[in-house]
This record gives C-alpha cells, sequence and structure tokens, in this order.
C-alpha cells in the first residue's frame, strides 16, 4: 500500500492523460498497457531524456510517469525540464531505486510522488490517480525521508534578501496547518465543519498566493513557517 501525503479520491470525469517514459521497451509497453486498459488515456511514451522532454511538451500530459536511470538526460533532468516548461505537469517517478538520495533529488527536481518498481499494477494505477489529483504518493517510508528533508532545509538560515511571505486568511492559515500535519481534504473538512469543496479552494487559494504548484510544495512551505507542530 502506497504512503500519502494526503490522501484524497481522485473524481475528474475525463481520463487522466499520462506519458510513460522508460529505456526498457518491455517495461514501458507493460506499464502503458496496464494504464490504458485501466481507462486511463495515455498520450505519449519515450525511451530517453532528450525525447521525454520533447514529447512532453507537444502532448501536454497530465501525469508523466518517469523512470530516473535514462541514457541522455537523466529522469531528475527531465522531471526539471517539464515542470519548468509546464508547472501543472504532475511527475510519479518510478523507479527500481529506493535509495535516499534518488528520492530527494527527484523531489527536489519536482516529482510529486515516488513509486518503487515492485510496486503491484493496482498499486501503480492508483498511485497515477492519485498524482492527478494533486496528492503526494510515495512508497511506503519514503514520505517520511521527504519530510524530514524538508524540516532540514527548514532549520536552515533564511537569506536576508528573502521576501516577506503573502498574508494569508486565519482560515487559510488552519487549514495550512492540517495539510502540513498530513490530513486529506475529507479529513480536514470533517475537523474544520466545512464542505469538501470549500477546503480544495481554500488550497488552491494559498497555493497561488504563494505561487507553489503542488502539495509537496505547499507541505514544505508549512514546514519551513512552523506550521507543522505535532506532526
Amino acid at each position: 500500500m502506497t504512503e500519502q501525503l494526503t490522501t484524497d479520491q481522485p473524481t475528474a470525469d475525463r481520463p487522466v492523460r499520462v506519458m510513460v517514459v522508460d529505456d526498457h521497451p518491455m517495461w514501458r509497453d507493460a506499464v502503458s498497457r496496464d494504464l490504458a486498459e485501466a481507462g486511463l488515456d495515455v498520450v505519449a511514451t519515450a525511451g530517453d531524456g532528450e525525447e521525454a522532454v520533447r514529447r512532453a511538451r507537444a502532448c501536454t500530459p497530465q501525469v508523466v510517469v518517469l523512470d530516473l536511470n535514462l541514457p541522455g538526460l537523466s529522469g531528475a533532468e527531465v522531471c526539471r525540464q517539464v515542470v519548468a516548461h509546464d508547472p501543472a505537469v504532475r511527475v510519479l517517478v518510478l523507479s527500481a531505486s529506493g535509495e535516499h538520495q534518488d528520492v530527494l533529488e527527484a523531489v527536489k527536481s519536482g516529482a510529486t510522488g515516488y513509486l518503487l518498481k515492485s510496486a503491484g499494477r493496482e498499486e501503480l494505477l492508483d498511485a497515477v490517480r492519485r498524482t492527478a489529483v494533486g496528492d503526494a504518493v510515495f512508497t511506503p517510508g519514503l514520505a517520511g525521508l521527504v519530510l524530514g528533508e524538508f524540516r532540514r532545509l527548514a532549520a536552515e538560515p533564511a537569506a536576508a534578501s528573502a521576501p516577506a511571505a503573502p498574508r494569508l486568511t486565519a482560515r487559510e492559515t488552519e487549514v495550512l496547518r492540517l495539510v502540513a500535519k498530513g490530513l486529506s481534504y475529507r479529513q480536514i473538512a470533517d475537523r474544520l465543519v466545512l464542505s469538501h469543496r470549500t477546503v480544495q479552494n481554500h488550497v488552491q487559494n494559498t497555493l497561488g498566493k504563494l505561487q507553489l504548484h503542488n502539495r509537496v510544495e505547499l507541505v514544505r512551505y508549512a514546514i519551513e513557517q512552523g506550521l507543522d507542530d505535532g506532526f
């Protein structure tokens, strides 16, 4: 079972547009077939880094399922370039490596999830769907590693020239604190006696104000602001 920073179910009516990047043709084809048979829209595949960047820009997938060990550009560099070109694209790393350095480099490059290739078919399908709606999905044990690294970075002295943080409303701050504690939208809604949609709106407004792109970045920001007390 995957470990998540948040656990909301996807609600999109249209098929998720997915691109699969892996240098092993048999693995790439198998993953693409599993996704397509499950009703997802596989809009492109690629077998090396440069090809992956070109095709991602051409077909604008919602989710890129990305191997890290690629010829040409590394998976981390592909992630950086794809996300820099279109911050709305979400990257789910699917790798044979569970090394901490690889995980942290992938997240720092813009990946919103990290799944080991030992994951089963249903686990992969669930991870792709959750990634598409903004969840941060990790193989068990890796989410704690990422949060720990965010806390370490937050403890480093801030640059003196850093701009002032945008002002959040009291409710946005309250929701952000619960996001940093790992609660899902549904759990936050129940705790604050709000609708699920209202919580989503607060999170989207907060992302916009902070100029962040996803909930991984949001959790990192919350930790840097000390809002994760008791996580």
